[in-house]
């Protein structure tokens, strides 16, 4: 193969490795166990090809720099594919002085669970709104917030799937609901239909 087709070749295959390796230790960070390695095994075959292509004939320029030039790329192409892909939940809380009530009504009229609960800040008293959104809502939902309260002070963290979603837009359906029984100290379905 001539030189700059193997640079070529390397850097294509390392590109290709180090994307996927990303996305694999993201998707581990989340939980995401059997996604993470069927992406673990196609990235482990890549490795191989990129790592033998290097090997196999004498060491160039080309071939290291497509080598070292592809890793660099590959990290940028996979974290900006798990931005897209946008899999997961976000920890959205907001800090309202004087706009916690209208920000938490606006989110849920969009669809969204929320808690709110007055605190305590160095002026004085706020409300605190506190959202487990999808990540493909985050952007959106930070709109909301910024269109009621310009002002609001937010934080959007990471986090893991929820044990339940709620959602004020779903469509009317039969639900269970759970009630702790001290009885037999376990979670059971709640008899009155509510939480207790």
């Amino acid at each position: 193969m001539e030189p700059i087709l193997a640079g070529l070749f390397v850097f294509a295959m390392r590109l290709t490795d180090m994307s996927l390796d990303t996305l694999r230790l993201l998707f581990v960070m989340r939980g995401r166990k059997l996604l993470s390695a069927l992406i673990g095994a196609i990235q482990a075959t890549v490795f191989i090809l990129a790592v033998s292509a290097v090997l196999s004939g004498p060491l160039n320029a080309f071939t290291v720099a497509g080598y070292a030039l592809g890793f660099a790329a590959g990290v940028i192409v996979g974290m900006v594919a798990e931005e897209r892909l946008a899999i997961g939940y976000s920890y959205l809380r907001v800090y309202s002085p004087g706009s916690g009530k209208a920000i938490a009504d606006a989110l849920r009229q969009s669809g969204h669970a929320v808690t709110e609960f007055t605190a305590r800040g160095k002026d004085g008293l706020l409300t605190v709104v506190n959202c487990v959104i999808a990540r493909r809502d985050a952007a959106h939902a930070r709109t909301i917030v910024e269109q009621v309260d310009p002002h609001a002070f937010i934080t959007i963290d990471e986090a893991r799937a929820p044990a339940r979603i709620f959602s004020t837009l779903k469509a009317p359906c039969i639900s269970l609901k759970l009630c702790y029984n001290t009885l037999c100290n376990r979670w059971a379905v709640c008899p009155r239909g509510g939480f207790q």
